[in-house]
């Protein structure tokens, strides 16, 4: 299943039920890390708090894994940018 992130809430939205979908406390997720349990508190909480290599660890304790994907053309267009251009 795909998960769209377009924001940090929705991130920390998804990452948390993630998390309870694998049946983890915040502590037993930071065990696997080798962080504390406030540390899992404040990713949930901010996703924007940690770099892309730990981002990538956690989604990888999570069972999951970030995959790039272009949006809808209409999306892209919507937003005034031609659909080729990601920036």
């Amino acid at each position: 299943m795909d998960y769209p992130i377009q924001s940090p809430g929705q991130l920390s939205a998804h990452l948390r039920a993630l998390r309870k979908a694998r049946g983890l406390s915040q502590a037993q997720l930071g065990a696997v890390l080798g962080v504390g349990q406030t540390r899992i508190t404040r990713i949930e909480h901010d996703p924007t708090a940690i770099s892309v290599e730990q981002l990538l660890g956690l989604l990888g304790a999570l069972g999951v894994q970030m995959v790039l994907r272009p949006s809808e053309p209409r999306a892209a267009a919507a937003r005034g940018r031609p659909p080729d251009e990601p920036w």
